[in-house]
């Protein structure tokens, strides 16, 4: 059995590590919270309240990352000997319950409006701010969606979707305070909100989904399955046949294990030898990936019925 791994950081030691990019996460979110709360303020809209307590929730969602990350960087030790990369989903699926909290509150104040309709103030500075905020959003969303991608980091591509969810409904919430301030149809303001509610639900539930699913080891996604299979298949002409393989992602870690079936006259140090190398070439095909081998020789009909992942061995 061979074990080959790379470092926990798997991105060159020139990138920051992600916490920079969740520090940069929390200020932003600060900043727009004081500015969508100011929006609010000055107009009583309900809808720029509805965009307020989203982003107080990615405030919250923020430090949540932060700490995530922060655990997941640690190196792994001997009660974690795969790392602690899989921290990160418990703040993708956090981030998804403040998220279905933020839609209660909104969707609450939303009817609340309906019977007691106000009208705006200050429409024009309230408009201001929140598209100031969104701006910063923006930009800061496209940092981590493209950092989180290229690391494999799902705490900072589930903020930076939050985040880019919040710039399209601030954007819808300006156009409706634009149009209620012109035409004084009061009762879109109370209904944005509704529909910003369900809108958000939706966002929520796929982070929590998404969270669950990795809590749950699921494996790699088809396009690097395919690769590794062709990768184990272009060594079928030297002799070499596999099963049992199996796969599954810790956030930015990937793991696979796969049974090697060698000729049984080969010896140990040949069997190993294109072992490493067959490691070699998987980790190149797919970056970042950790493999475990376990090598059998196929002329042993115990080697072919080897593919459970439990095996109930029983003497006699």
């Amino acid at each position: 059995m061979a074990l080959s791994s790379v470092p926990a950081t798997l991105a060159p030691m020139t990138e920051r590590p992600l916490t920079h990019y969740a520090r940069l996460s929390v200020g932003a979110a600060v900043i727009t919270f004081v500015l969508k709360l100011a929006a609010w303020r000055t107009t009583g809209s309900v809808g720029l309240l509805s965009d307020a307590l989203e982003s107080l929730v990615n405030l919250a969602a923020a430090f949540v990352a932060l700490g995530s990350l922060a655990v997941a960087a640690r190196p792994a030790d001997e009660d974690h000997a795969f790392g602690h990369s899989k921290a990160e989903y418990f703040a993708a699926g956090i981030e998804g319950a403040l998220i279905l909290v933020a839609a209660a509150g909104i969707g609450w104040n939303a009817v609340d409006r309906f019977f007691s309709p106000t009208q705006l103030r200050e429409p024009i500075i309230g408009m201001t701010l929140s598209a100031v905020a969104s701006g910063i959003n923006l930009a800061v969303a496209r940092v981590l969606l493209a950092v989180g991608r290229r690391r494999n980091s799902i705490a900072l591509e589930a903020g930076a979707k939050h985040l880019l969810t919040d710039v399209w409904t601030s954007a819808a919430v300006i156009i409706v305070v634009a149009v209620v301030a012109r035409t004084g149809w009061w009762w879109l303001d109370p209904l944005i909100g509704l529909l910003l509610a369900m809108h958000i639900v939706v966002t929520g539930v796929g982070l929590v989904r998404e969270s669950m699913l990795g809590l749950m080891d699921t494996g790699l996604p088809d396009a690097q399955l395919e690769i590794i299979r062709a990768t184990l298949a272009r060594y079928a002409a030297e002799g070499v046949q596999y099963h049992a393989l199996r796969t599954r992602r810790a956030a930015a870690r990937q793991f696979m294990s796969v049974h090697l079936l060698m000729p049984g006259t080969w010896s140990i140090a040949r069997g190993h030898t294109v072992a490493e190398r067959l490691e070699s070439d998987l980790r190149q095909a797919v970056p970042g990936l950790i493999v475990l081998t376990h090598l059998e020789p196929d002329d042993d009909p115990v080697s072919w019925q080897d593919v459970e992942l439990e095996r109930n061995d029983r003497a006699g």
